[in-house]
């Protein structure tokens, strides 16, 4: 724990340019939260030499403006305006007369005020979350101070993955959606499992021992190390097949999962367990009592 300083300069500059990059440019938001049209298909001949600018170049003729990307092969994923079943038709036969017959994997339209909607709910959700969290953790550990440094882990862990993904928006037209919402979802779950891992063992080493609490959590985050260093890397392999040999639709998806366990880990042994100490510290030299004063 003397270096603890160090882990918090760490974890600042990795955030610190997301920060930057999310203040400034934001999120590239997909149409689930925009509206707009997600079509994919997928064309059937081998022979063709269709590629993604001309599939492109179809959507511009009319006067329409699309953005696709190849998502396997001879597979495009096509994001556009709003697409009545007319246009749909006419640019379906546009296609086909450039590349020949193809098969329709998904066709999705989303109007603006709904993914406005979508938007709303999502951010609603994540507030949900880390309250019922930030209670929860308070509760089962007796004290406020518990449940605020699994809360403040969880926010670096917040940070770090919109950072990042703000930087691939902004260099990579990466775009988010509600799959990126699911992966914050799930890193908040897993960031606080394994910063209660640890707080538990702090717990038990101070109900058995008569250590303060600043030798208690270097013992406690000395022998639970180990077990999250271990746990987290079975997730992550299995993420990295899943990004290296997945399909380009959940590729994004899983990105973020794995920044966000690798953040987790991160996090719950040397930002949580460092803020207790520094809860303690503050609650001696201001006074506070009750549920707020870490003994």
């Amino acid at each position: 724990m003397r270096f603890k300083l160090v882990y918090f300069l760490i974890s600042l500059a990795v955030i610190l340019p997301g920060a930057v990059s999310l203040a400034i440019f934001g999120l590239n938001p997909s149409v689930d939260f925009t509206g707009g049209t997600l079509w994919e298909i997928k064309v059937n001949s081998e022979q063709s030499t269709v590629n993604s600018e001309g599939i492109k170049n179809i959507f511009e003729e009319p006067g329409f403006s699309a953005e696709v990307q190849s998502s396997g092969e001879r597979q495009f994923l096509i994001r556009t305006v709003p697409l009545d079943s007319t246009q749909r038709a006419y640019l379906a036969q546009k296609i086909k007369d450039a590349a020949g017959e193809f098969t329709e994997i998904r066709f999705e339209t989303l109007g603006p005020r709904l993914g406005e909607e979508l938007l709303r709910k999502a951010l609603l959700a994540v507030v949900l979350a880390t309250l019922a969290i930030l209670l929860y953790v308070a509760y089962r550990f007796k004290n406020l101070a518990y449940g605020a440094a699994a809360i403040l882990a969880m926010l670096h862990d917040t940070l770090v993955l919109f950072g990042v993904f703000s930087l691939l928006g902004r260099f990579a037209g990466v775009e988010v959606g509600t799959l990126f919402v699911i992966a914050v979802l799930t890193t908040l779950s897993f960031s606080v499992h394994d910063t209660i891992v640890v707080f538990d063992r702090i717990r038990e080493i101070r109900r058995i021992s008569n250590m303060g609490l600043e030798e208690a959590v270097d013992q406690a985050v000395g022998e639970t190390l180990v077990r999250s260093l271990n746990n987290s890397l079975t997730i992550v392999f299995m993420l990295l097949a899943l990004f290296v040999l997945g399909g380009e639709s959940l590729k994004w998806f899983v990105f973020a999962l794995l920044v966000g366990t690798i953040s987790g880990t991160y996090s719950s042994t040397f930002n949580a367990a460092p803020l207790l100490i520094i809860w303690r510290r503050l609650s001696v030299k201001y006074g506070w009592r009750g549920v707020l004063r870490l003994s």
